[in-house]
C-alpha cells in the first residue's frame, strides 16, 4: 500500500465545477492559498469529509503533474447513502471542503501489456493510468461501458486514443463482451478494472484461468463474502499501548477501539478504502474486506480493522 500523505485533514476550495456526463459532476479542488498539493500516482483516491459523519472516497482523475489542483468526478446515486447527493447539492464553485489523502490502493502495476475495463464512473481511476501507460509507450487497450453515451464521462479525453478505446454503451451494444476483450490468458498482462460489483464478479470469473495476480480491481462498495468464519468474541491485544480489549460478536475491532478511546484512522468502515489497515503481530485475521489481495490475506500480517475479525481467540496488533 502507498500512503503519500499522513491522514491530516486539509481545507480545500472547489475552484471549478462542470458537468462531465448525465448525473456526473467534475470538481476541481485547490488550496485556498493556491499552493501545491501533495503528490499522487494514478489510481489514488482522497477522502472528502462532507460533514461530521459523512466521509466518502473519490478517485483522482486529473493529471499527477498538475500539482496545484486535484480533480474528482462524482456520479449522483439516487439510492446511495447520501455522499453523492451531498456533493451534487452542496459543493458549488467557491465552497470549502475538508479533504484527506491521497492514498493509493489501486496502483498501475508494471507490465508488458495493460487491459483496462471501466463500468460507468469507474473510468475515473483508470484515466490517469491510461495516460501514464500511453506516455510510457506501453501496449494497452480500454473497454468502457455505461448505460448510454450521455452517461459516460470523459469521452472527449479518451477520443485521441482512437481504436485503443472501445466505447460500449449498453443501450447500443448490450452487456460488455468481456470474453472477447480479454482473449486468451497471457503472461505479462495485467487487467485493471473499476465499476459496479456485477462487472467485477464477472471479471473475476473470467480471469480465474489467468496467472495469479493478473486482475486488479477498485470497488464502489464492499463485495459479498460467504467464506468468513463465525462471529465469536475474541481478545485484541494492543502491543504498543499494553492494552487488551474484548471484541464481542456484535462489534467490530474498530468500534471497540474507538469506544475505548484509542485513536485510529478510519474512513469508509466497509473494508474498501484501506485507511484503517493495521499490522498484525500475532494471530490469524479473518479477512472480510474488499481490498487486500489474496497474497496479502495469505500473509496475514495486516488487516482492515473496520470489518475483519479473528480466526482464533486472540489477535495482537501493532497499536
Amino acid at each position: 500500500m502507498t500512503d503519500l500523505l499522513p491522514t491530516d485533514q486539509a481545507t480545500l476550495v472547489v475552484a471549478d465545477r462542470t458537468d462531465a456526463a448525465d448525473g456526473v459532476v467534475c470538481l476541481t479542488l485547490r488550496r485556498p492559498d493556491g499552493g501545491p498539493l501533495p503528490p499522487w500516482t494514478p489510481g489514488a483516491h482522497i477522502d472528502l469529509l462532507l460533514d461530521s459523519t459523512l466521509i466518502r472516497q473519490y478517485s483522482l482523475c486529473g493529471r499527477p503533474a498538475d500539482r496545484d489542483a486535484w480533480q474528482i468526478a462524482v456520479l449522483r446515486e439516487p439510492h446511495g447513502r447520501g455522499g453523492s447527493a451531498y456533493v451534487h447539492e452542496h459543493l458549488r464553485k467557491g465552497t470549502a471542503v475538508r479533504a484527506r489523502g491521497p492514498r493509493n490502493n489501486f496502483p498501475l502495476r508494471p507490465a508488458e501489456r495493460h487491459l483496462f475495463i471501466a463500468g460507468g464512473v469507474g473510468i475515473t481511476p483508470l484515466l490517469p493510468m491510461i495516460e501514464e501507460a500511453d506516455a510510457a509507450g506501453s501496449d494497452w487497450r480500454l473497454l468502457y461501458g455505461g448505460r448510454t453515451r450521455r452517461s459516460m464521462a470523459f469521452l472527449d479525453r479518451l477520443a485521441p486514443y482512437g481504436k485503443r478505446v472501445l466505447v460500449r454503451p449498453q443501450d447500443e451494444f448490450g452487456l460488455l463482451d468481456l470474453t472477447d476483450f480479454l482473449g486468451e490468458p497471457q503472461t505479462g498482462t495485467f487487467v485493471h478494472a473499476c465499476g459496479p460489483e456485477p462487472l467485477l464478479r464477472a471479471l473475476q470469473e473470467r480471469c480465474a484461468a489467468w496467472p495469479p495476480g493478473t486482475l486488479g480491481v477498485e470497488r464502489f462498495a464492499p463485495a459479498e463474502r460467504t467464506d468468513s468464519h463465525g462471529t465469536e468474541a475474541f481478545d485484541v491485544v494492543l502491543a504498543r499501548a499494553g492494552l487488551t480489549l474484548t471484541v464481542p460478536p456484535d462489534r467490530s475491532v474498530l468500534q471497540v477501539l474507538t469506544e475505548a478511546g484509542v485513536e485510529v484512522d478510519f474512513s469508509c468502515q466497509e473494508g474498501t478504502c484501506g485507511t484503517c489497515e493495521t499490522d498484525v503481530l500475532e494471530g490469524t485475521p479473518d479477512h472480510r474486506d474488499s481490498l487486500l489481495s489474496e497474497d496479502e490475506r495469505a500473509a496475514g500480517d495486516t488487516m482492515l480493522i473496520c470489518v475483519s475479525r479473528s480466526c482464533g481467540p486472540r489477535l495482537v496488533l501493532d497499536l
